[in-house]
């Protein structure tokens, strides 16, 4: 079934992406970086869509009716890496509480059945956790009840599809009470194993240099470290250059 979204402090469109690849479609975007906001409009096709450049400069109910609410809320007051844990406290990360408000002035009708939420694995720690619970408590005020799930990219990585990353994030699906929806965790990944054939050598002497020759299944350019660099290609016949 295709869903309406909004993408809310989109980026340059991870969220859209992804919406759109199942087949889901964008009717409006918000984003105040201004270069980011460049980059989403070069890679989308963002022609007659509802758009504001600041979530804080949205009036109350002017947000169009889509089935689907999508937004990674600013993570800087979140993540342990920033060095700043205030969580929602801070003026970044409570951006979090704008959206509820703007939720709650909708018309009912023009609500979201679906909130995709999406934020670092710190989510859950920040604050001795009650930073979580104030969302799960916001959540039930706006009238969502919510599912929640501790993802990590590298679990999604395919032989055709490889994700060269080892990262956890926190996804939120809050559910409209008022309107039909469907269960979404636990996410299968139909995770397939990949196992690159090695074909022989150009090295068989070694002397500590591999020259190993790979099957090119699986395997995509790569710069390598010998001296000078090279690039390994593919020519037309799948033989490695």
């Amino acid at each position: 079934m295709s869903l309406t979204f909004i993408d809310f402090f989109s980026g340059i469109g991870g969220f859209r992406l992804g919406m759109e690849e199942a087949r889901h479609k964008c009717i409006g975007y918000v984003e105040r970086d201004k270069f980011s906001r460049a980059s989403y409009e070069a890679i989308h096709n963002t022609k007659g869509e509802w758009t504001e450049y600041d979530i804080n400069n949205i009036k109350p109910g002017t947000v169009p009716a889509a089935d689907v609410w999508c937004y990674g809320f600013p993570c800087q007051d979140i993540s342990i890496a920033s060095g700043n844990t205030r969580g929602l406290q801070g003026t970044r990360s409570g951006l979090f509480y704008k959206t509820i408000e703007l939720i709650k002035n909708q018309k009912e009708e023009d609500k979201p059945r679906y909130l995709f939420i999406e934020n670092v694995k710190n989510l859950f720690s920040v604050n001795g956790g009650w930073d979580f619970a104030r969302i799960l408590i916001s959540l039930d005020e706006a009238g969502y009840d919510a599912e929640w799930s501790l993802l990590n990219t590298k679990d999604f990585s395919t032989a055709t599809r490889p994700v060269p990353q080892n990262r956890e994030r926190v996804f939120i699906i809050g559910h409209s009470r008022n309107k039909r929806t469907g269960k979404v965790f636990p996410v299968s990944t139909n995770r397939t194993e990949t196992r690159i054939k090695k074909l022989g050598s150009t090295n068989p002497s070694g002397r500590g240099v591999s020259g190993h020759v790979y099957d090119i299944n699986n395997l995509s350019p790569t710069l390598t470290c010998s001296n000078p660099p090279r690039i390994l290609l593919e020519n037309e016949k799948g033989r490695i250059l």
